[in-house]
């Protein structure tokens, strides 16, 4: 999770765009994750997937220049949603004793389509596409065996599988958007071969011979470059900047087709969705929102007022922020599953009582406000996991991203998240954009609608909650008060969609609301 001083740097609604792509290494210069400006909604008003991560892959001999190429492809699209490049080279089968000693021996075929597993890489491959989290194997060169870890991956917009067989299994193929073949010279090939595995991999020239000549050159001829006639597009393994500048265009051009946006509708859903519910939102009671409203006692309307306040030191709002969450979380508890239980009290009588029938138990906040609820909510369940998702907004359009998936073990692993209740933090519903994405994770994960608790402070009954509680009915939203109308206003100085002159773009704003609470509680 970040640390509070990346928090403090954060603005609430200000997208954070890295100057320069990242990459952050899986697997040396393998399996890499770029991160840049975030993804977008992969899904519509109705919360469910409008489509999937678009795959690319790339085919070519050891030595073609798959992965420079991959990576050319990324650098050509310039600013794009999160992509992850997956290697083949992770998905070779487990060995055992006699295959180890064949393996570090130069025995061993590795360029045969059998060594290769390739129902799992078309099945992780598969999650990936269908915007799920998938959990990859790693393998090591230098131990001929794939490990016993592996890596978490979730979020990729773009895919791009790189291998000398990902064009070779039709199972694989059918998961393709875009096929690419890297046709390169042999002589150039073995001289990549040859400078790689002896600089990254250990191995000596006269073993990477051996293999070459017994192994790697009949695979070529047999198996990989017949699957040359699958592709759609063949690229040269050197000067091929043309060729790339064709993919990335098709690429971007496949994405803009896709874009989703409705920011807007969940914001002022009366004025779009009057004619399918048949009655404003606005006139909506609290019974058919169906929200979890903490009684209203004079304790709880003090603090309230005290929140409210621009006048309340930021020392105050703290404590007070705290002692809030402490209450919410405290009543969002009576929402778990709870079996009976009987104890024997130390002067011998039975005491019956009740004690939590939830197996895995954890917190998801929302970064930056969701973070606000932590301490509370660690205050009333210290021995839980907590997480976090980091959803911002689009300084041209206004539409959610996610820019950061850091979930505990127990929702990263799906046979572990159908089991998990998930307590979501953030400080507010307005439009509902962030809960929407937040929301949409968890289920991506396996995570069941039924168990999802949203905590939050304020509600805007005119905004979005309708909307959400309409898609997801099952999620139990428990919260402190109720507002009732959205404000639409603009931010000044950030040059939107509608505002070339750069006046500022299209924000919505809780009334009477609580100001920017994640301002307000780090800085």
């Amino acid at each position: 999770m970040p640390d509070e001083r990346m928090r403090h740097s954060l603005s609430e609604g200000a997208p954070i765009v890295d100057a320069a792509p990242q990459y952050l290494s899986l697997q040396p210069k393998k399996n890499t994750v770029l991160v840049s400006h975030g993804r977008p909604p992969w899904y519509g008003e109705d919360g469910k997937r409008t489509c999937d991560a678009y795959v690319v892959a790339v085919s070519g001999g050891s030595g073609s220049g798959k992965t420079h190429v991959a990576r050319q492809i990324i650098q050509s699209l310039g600013s794009i949603p999160t992509v992850i490049i997956l290697s083949q080279d992770s998905f070779y089968k487990h060995h055992n004793e006699e295959e180890l000693a064949l393996a570090h021996a130069n025995m061993l075929d590795f360029d045969h389509p059998d060594a290769i597993d390739m129902p799992m890489f078309a099945a992780c491959l598969a999650d990936l596409k269908a915007c799920k989290q998938s959990n990859i194997p790693v393998y090591s060169f230098s131990e001929h065996q794939r490990l016993e870890e592996k890596k978490y991956l979730y979020g990729a917009t773009i895919i791009i599988t790189e291998g000398i067989m990902a064009l070779h299994d039709p199972a694989l193929r059918a998961l393709y958007d875009l096929k690419v073949f890297v046709q390169c010279d042999s002589d150039l090939m073995l001289a990549r071969r040859l400078q790689r595995d002896v600089k990254e991999r250990g191995r000596s020239v006269d073993g990477i011979l051996d293999q070459y000549l017994r192994f790697v050159k009949p695979s070529y001829d047999n198996f990989v470059r017949p699957t040359s006639s699958h592709a759609d597009i063949i690229v040269p393994g050197s000067n091929n900047a043309v060729a790339i500048e064709l993919i990335s265009a098709h690429i971007r051009r496949q994405l803009q087709e896709r874009a989703n946006q409705f920011r807007q509708r969940l914001a002022l859903p009366h004025r779009y969705l009057n004619g399918r519910s048949g009655a404003s939102t606005l006139e909506c009671r609290l019974e058919d929102l169906d929200l979890k409203v903490l009684p209203q006692t004079p304790q709880l309307q003090g603090i309230y007022t005290i929140l409210r306040s621009k006048t309340t030191s930021r020392q105050d709002f703290v404590f007070f922020v705290d002692r809030l969450s402490t209450i919410l979380v405290e009543h969002a508890l009576q929402y778990l599953p709870y079996a009976p239980k009987t104890v024997i009290t130390p002067v011998g009588v039975e005491s019956h009582g009740q004690k939590s029938d939830a197996k895995n138990m954890c917190g998801v906040s929302i970064l930056r406000s969701g973070g606000a609820l932590e301490r509370g909510f660690r205050r009333v369940i210290n021995d839980v996991p907590v997480g976090s998702l980091l959803v911002q907004s689009d300084a041209k359009t206004g539409e959610p991203l996610l820019l950061h998936v850091m979930l505990p073990q127990c929702v990263r692993l799906r046979h572990l998240a159908e089991e998990s209740w998930v307590f979501l933090l953030d400080a507010q519903i307005g439009t509902a954009a962030a809960a929407f994405m937040a929301i949409r994770v968890l289920l991506d994960h396996g995570v069941r609608e039924d168990r999802i608790v949203f905590v939050t402070f304020l509600v805007a009954r005119g905004g979005g909650v309708s909307v959400l509680r309409r898609v997801f009915p099952r999620v139990t939203i428990v919260c402190g008060a109720v507002d009732d109308q959205m404000r639409e206003g603009w931010l000044e100085g950030v040059q939107g969609e509608g505002n070339p002159e750069g006046i500022g773009r299209k924000v919505w704003v809780m009334q009477p609301g609580m100001g920017q609470i994640g301002d307000r509680y780090y800085l």
